[in-house]
């Protein structure tokens, strides 16, 4: 088993470089490439879906061990809805399968989970299982898992901008109070901090309408595996190539050694 010994004398000596000073506070993915990854192997898109699950458990693993705090998936977007329907039927059935069959897992690894987008969206079985897994995993301290599901910017930029004119209109905020950050109020991730690093899986170099307005600091980091492939060896990566950046927030380097 040469190769495998060697694959995890890497991941050791990648997770041992990493500074637990500076691992980033909350990491987002866009967790892409499923459906070429079952094509590869012959066989149906639900079946790359399938096994993306098992990425999804080694990188919450990963992220609890190396002091992540907010670990953000997007599972499913509002333009997911205009696939196929088997495609969505699957997606639906599995997301309701992982939820029953890892929530044991989570709660032995101190996960909470959390979930945004527009919910009411969701079949009445996944809703049900989603809100009884949140509540169940509600006291634990460690990791918070948001699921973005039914999720996108440009839905939710739109809904916090429809709140503001609604509270605009019956006198409960002044317009000329409108900044950021009473914007961000308003916002579905308005109880998270913001990302301080996205990655996006697959070798495509795209956000896709995701945490459009929240990610406007973050660094972006794309790698050509795709999701089902994607292990926490390689979210290791990720934030070791996070912590060798420099993050200048429109200041100029001298500035920072100041």
């Amino acid at each position: 088993m040469p190769g495998l010994r060697q694959e995890i004398l890497v991941m050791k000596s990648i997770k041992e470089k990493l500074n637990s000073k500076k691992i980033p506070r909350h990491v987002a993915i866009i967790m892409d490439g499923n459906g070429r990854w079952a094509a590869k192997h012959g066989s149906e898109r639900s079946f790359g879906h399938e096994h993306g699950v098992d990425a999804v458990r080694s990188t919450v693993e990963g992220a609890s061990e190396i002091g992540i705090q907010y670990l953000t998936l997007y599972a499913f977007s509002t333009e997911n809805w205009e696939r196929p329907k088997n495609e969505v039927d699957a997606l639906m059935g599995l997301l309701v399968q992982a939820i029953e069959n890892e929530t044991d897992e989570l709660m032995k690894n101190n996960v909470r989970l959390d979930a945004i987008g527009d919910l009411k969206k969701l079949p009445s079985d996944v809703s049900k299982k989603l809100q009884e897994c949140i509540h169940a995993l509600s006291s634990n301290t460690g990791l918070t898992l948001v699921l973005a599901l039914s999720y996108s910017s440009k839905w939710e930029i739109a809904e916090a901008a429809r709140k503001i004119a609604d509270d605009v209109k019956n006198n409960k905020i002044n317009p000329a109070n409108i900044d950021d950050k009473l914007f961000g109020k308003y916002l579905s991730t308005a109880h998270l901090p913001d990302p301080e690093l996205l990655i996006r899986t697959s070798g495509e170099f795209r956000i896709s309408n995701f945490l459009l307005w929240q990610i406007a600091y973050a660094e972006l980091y794309f790698t050509a595996k795709l999701w089902p492939d994607f292990r926490k060896e390689d979210l290791f990566k990720a934030v070791y190539d996070f912590q060798n950046r420099e993050r200048r927030f429109g200041k100029i380097s001298e500035q920072l050694l100041s």
